[in-house]
């Protein structure tokens, strides 16, 4: 039998949790059975060179503006070209512009869409638009049930649509004692500070202004050191915030980090006082490293999280939640390594790479076969349940 050729699509590929689930699928995929490619339109990132250093063919083809009518020509050329057998895509402009360039291909390939977020504050037009790409899918994949629900809502469709398959994560390498204090002693952590991490996009979603107003609310004493690591719009505004707050000495900006996993395993604990999330990635490998999560309690996240047994969760945008929840990380060592010892576990039976795969491979291959009506009790792909209390 002759490999699947399939595309997967992406608005961009800069460092976050999508992008991370797209290049563990793409190098778990067996290569036997399927011939793997990336296509991204804007922002690449470490992650496209890994997968390329992986024998993985990577397109890029940017677009200009909205509505680029060369930009969805040239796409429909590479998908008549690639004769593909499959197209996933990994957001709302991959899908819409996947379905418009199939219109233009004889055979088109079938397409797979998303939900990875729980969209919250979108217009009618977010709407109209992905429920017009979802209608044109031979099959949707949400990673959090809390996510699929919302979005079913929004866009007037069953349940029995989406499919659920949770993100997967890999196993980090341990760090030594003496990596770690080396570590830390390189990213500039204060002697007898306790060390908070935040990992992700500097953007809105990720409320890390709810973040600097929590530090503000607890005594200078109290306050964890925080490393930021990523970048995003709100980069410099973030750190004229903390100039103007007087946080010079609690929050530190590290830039895009291509060693996510090891510094999770420097810090204390990890804080995500996200807007709203869907099955959020750097949750699960703080976890899996036994990184102490801080998180706020929106979208997949306490579908991931149970409120001190594996993790502390508080209300979204509550600051002074917050504090109170890094107050007692500070003042608890017994309680961070409870915390890490009980969320590694939790990962480790639960979720990786191979569950990942394999869910995903099975609905690839029920949009494949001939007959793609069965019932929709036919549809769910089994998955570890994804409930904080389980």
């Amino acid at each position: 039998m002759m490999a699947r050729r399939l595309l997967l699509v992406s608005d961009e590929m800069e460092v976050g949790g999508s992008q991370r689930q797209i290049s563990y699928l793409l190098g778990g995929l067996d290569r036997a059975r399927w011939q793997p490619e990336l296509l991204f339109f804007r922002s690449e990132s470490f992650l496209v060179h890994e997968l390329r250093a992986q024998g993985i063919r990577v397109h890029h083809l940017p677009k200009r503006g909205r509505f680029d009518l060369g930009f969805v020509l040239r796409y429909a050329a590479l998908l008549r070209q690639g004769r593909y057998d499959l197209v996933h895509a990994y957001s709302l402009t991959a899908e819409l512009w996947t379905a418009v360039a199939r219109w233009l291909v004889a055979n088109a390939p079938r397409q797979v869409s998303s939900v990875r977020n729980l969209y919250l504050d979108k217009s009618p037009l977010f709407w109209g638009l992905k429920r017009f790409a979802l209608l044109r899918s031979a099959a949707v994949i949400s990673n959090s049930r809390a996510a699929a629900a919302a979005t079913a809502a929004e866009v007037k469709l069953p349940m029995e649509r989406f499919d659920f398959v949770a993100n997967g994560i890999a196993s980090a390498q341990p760090l030594a004692t003496l990596e770690r204090a080396q570590l830390r002693q390189a990213l500039g952590v204060p002697e007898g500070r306790t060390f908070g991490l935040f990992v992700g996009r500097l953007v809105e979603q990720k409320n890390l202004r709810c973040l600097v107003r929590a530090l503000l609310a607890l005594p200078a004493q109290d306050r964890p050191w925080i490393a930021l690591a990523g970048h995003g719009p709100l980069d410099r505004e973030l750190q004229h915030l903390c100039e103007a707050a007087g946080l010079r000495e609690d929050m530190h900006f590290l830039g895009e980090r291509s060693d996510a996993p090891r510094l999770m395993q420097a810090a204390d604990f990890l804080v995500l006082p996200s807007f709203h999330e869907g099955m959020p990635n750097v949750v699960m490998e703080a976890m899996s490293v036994g990184c102490p999560v801080i998180a706020s309690q929106v979208g997949g996240t306490p579908e991931l999280v149970e409120h001190d047994a594996t993790g502390l969760l508080f209300r979204s945008d509550d600051s002074d939640a917050l504090a109170a929840q890094l107050r007692r990380l500070v003042a608890e060592p017994a309680l961070r390594a409870r915390l890490g010892r009980e969320s590694a576990a939790r990962i480790r039976s639960r979720y990786s790479i191979a569950r990942l795969v394999d869910a995903t491979v099975a609905v690839y291959e029920r949009c494949l076969r001939a007959d793609t009506h069965a019932a929709p009790e036919s549809r769910q792909v089994t998955q570890p349940k994804l409930g904080g209390g389980a």
